[in-house]
């Protein structure tokens, strides 16, 4: 068995797990164009805003962080941007510069610590229906230590977010959620910036066009790609790339981005989304509702574990308790509505929900990993006793039953998988590698090279990959795809005076949104955001949303003095009259 860490770190994007303190070790660096390059904790801004820490009614300096703008361009950018319209309307703002495993380590351990950073939520098959952002991100009961790490709280949005749950009724249901999103568009709990059009490209010497899947607010880059796509010649490996290092490889805990590409691959599910959006049965055979709150799960004959034992419904029965405890804190919600699992027969298992939830397919059986219970059972008794949840655990050879198994991971290098021939859906391919490559550039030249031969993760200037696509005669194809994900500045709401939503309805007015699609996203490769339902949910994303698209400094200074914010004559933000700075 071994251990990670002592404390579990959950991430939307990517998460770092080290055996060490980061923050113990390391220093402040230094100051590079316009923003403080941190190499520690926020320790090191503590000086810059003691001034404020004099009962005086001035705002303190606050922080904002964000990842070099080597490894993530375009989010560097949009803070530096937004940045300046906020010192416009009387912050004191810092670019606290971070490598994103110092920045997702003080987010989300250190939840009181830190004022704004840049963050994003990246798109997942499951994620196409509303449920798992609308109640996730917002919903009060994930504030200590699941997604809603800006702790926003409001019991109107925490009603309607548990109501949308149970709402069978489809039309009944999009109002519920069209009702979430204008809470959320009133109380600005993130300033919204964009959707993002994430490109991919891929060598169409090394891999047959045809069989690359394009799937709906996903992209290329997708489980059904991963499995189908069909080599051209003797090269049968897919080489891609990732701007961050895998962290973790464990069916029982959410973590980055790319740590989840392999996950998904590793170990299979009941259900699957398919290219169009929609569950279907997996590594069920069948998925039939009895009634409202009642499944019956057929498991397919012909599922094994990767070390050769048989798939049993008792394996699956576990799969769905071993969350329920406090062992997999962010797997936890998935299974809350489960009353019980139990089996029926040998190869069926059914589900009792506690209430019918609309969601249950989509965001729990093609949600929640199957895992052997041979081997996770004792783990997770050894981890109890340890008092640690299964977040901190790392299998030394990782086993699913999944369409690829382990091969091997060389830490900050690379992630080999082979193709698992027996699974019922074999791979065509002959290996999945995938290599780190956190410069964008790098990555290009590396497509460009034939280094990878599937760009999976680019952050950079997308007219430059367009312009590598043009002049390749068509050895490379490009494809753009509006994603369910978005990125945001995310200020933390514990902290004044963000807690204020007429602080972050001033933030969004002045920092605008159109300035950020069109200076950054060049007008072409992003969409305005403007809530946590993307656009490219058009079923479920609310129409007459304020949309915040135009900077406007005075609006936003009108928002804040009619709070009662003023400002000194130095133009400094001051809270409003008997409010005095306390941090």
């Amino acid at each position: 068995m071994r251990n990670r860490r002592n404390r579990q770190a959950p991430t939307d994007q990517r998460l770092a797990m080290s055996d060490l303190n980061r923050r113990d070790l390391l220093k402040r660096a230094g100051a590079v164009g316009g923003a403080t390059v941190l190499a520690g904790g926020l320790g090191s801004l503590g000086a810059a805003s003691a001034a404020a820490q004099d009962g005086s009614r001035r705002v303190r300096q606050v922080s904002v962080l964000v990842e070099p703008q080597a490894n993530v361009p375009e989010q560097f950018e949009t803070i530096q941007l937004s940045a300046q319209r906020l010192r416009d309307i009387g912050f004191d703002i810092e670019v606290a510069v971070m490598p994103w495993e110092q920045q997702s380590d003080t987010v989300w351990f250190d939840r009181e610590t830190w004022d704004m950073t840049a963050w994003q939520m990246v798109g997942r098959p499951e994620r196409l229906d509303p449920d798992e952002f609308i109640y996730n991100l917002f919903h009060s009961s994930t504030i200590e230590d699941g997604y809603n790490f800006v702790g926003y709280s409001n019991p109107a949005y925490d009603e309607l977010a548990e109501a949308q749950r149970v709402e069978v009724d489809h039309e009944a249901r999009v109002e519920l959620v069209y009702q979430l999103q204008e809470i959320i568009g009133a109380d600005q709990p993130y300033m919204f910036a964009v959707y993002p059009h994430e490109n991919y490209a891929f060598s169409t010497s090394v891999w047959d066009p045809a069989t690359v899947v394009d799937a709906k607010g996903i992209g290329i880059k997708n489980y059904w790609t991963f499995v189908g796509a069909a080599p051209l010649s003797d090269q049968t490996d897919m080489i891609l790339n990732t701007q961050s290092s895998v962290q973790a490889m464990n069916p029982l805990y959410i973590s980055g981005g790319a740590d989840s590409w392999v996950t998904e691959l590793i170990w299979d599910r009941l259900m699957r989304i398919d290219a169009a959006g929609l569950p279907q049965p997996y590594a069920a055979e069948s998925v039939e509702w009895a009634d409202d709150t009642t499944l019956v799960a057929t498991l397919r004959p012909d599922l094994m574990w990767h070390d050769g034992q048989p798939v049993t419904v008792e394996d699956v029965i576990f799969s769905f308790q071993a969350p329920a405890g406090e062992m997999s804190p962010m797997y936890k919600p998935f299974v809350a509505p489960i009353e019980a699992v139990t089996a029926v027969g040998d190869n069926q298992v059914e589900f009792k929900l506690l209430e019918p939830f609309a969601a249950f397919l989509t965001s729990g059986l093609s949600k929640l990993n199957l895992i052997p219970k041979h081997i996770w059972e004792p783990v997770l008794a050894d981890l109890a006793e340890q008092g640690i949840n299964a977040e901190q655990y790392q299998e030394e050879t990782p086993i699913g039953s999944g369409p690829f198994k382990y091969v091997n991971w060389a830490r900050n290098q690379e992630i080999i998988l082979e193709a698992n021939a027996d699974h019922f859906n074999a791979p065509k391919m002959t290996r999945w590698i995938m290599r780190d490559m956190p410069n964008v550039a790098a990555a290009l030249g590396g497509l460009q090279s034939g280094e990878i031969n599937f760009l999976s993760d680019y952050t950079g200037d997308p007219t430059l990959l367009q312009q590598a696509a043009d002049s390749s005669d068509g050895a490379l194809s490009l494809v753009s795809t509006i994603v369910v994900g978005f990125r945001f500045l995310a200020p933390n709401h514990r902290r004044a005076p963000f807690g204020d939503a007429a602080v972050r309805r001033a933030m969004a007015t002045a920092i605008g949104r159109d300035q950020i699609r069109i200076n950054i996203y060049k007008d072409i490769y992003a969409t305005n955001a403007d809530s946590h339902v993307s656009k490219a949910l058009e079923a479920w994303h609310a129409p007459d949303l304020p949309d915040y698209a135009v900077s406007d400094v005075e609006a936003a200074r009108a928002i804040l003095a009619e709070a009662g914010y003023d400002w000194d004559d130095d133009g400094f933000l001051l809270y409003p009259d008997g409010q005095t700075e306390t941090l």
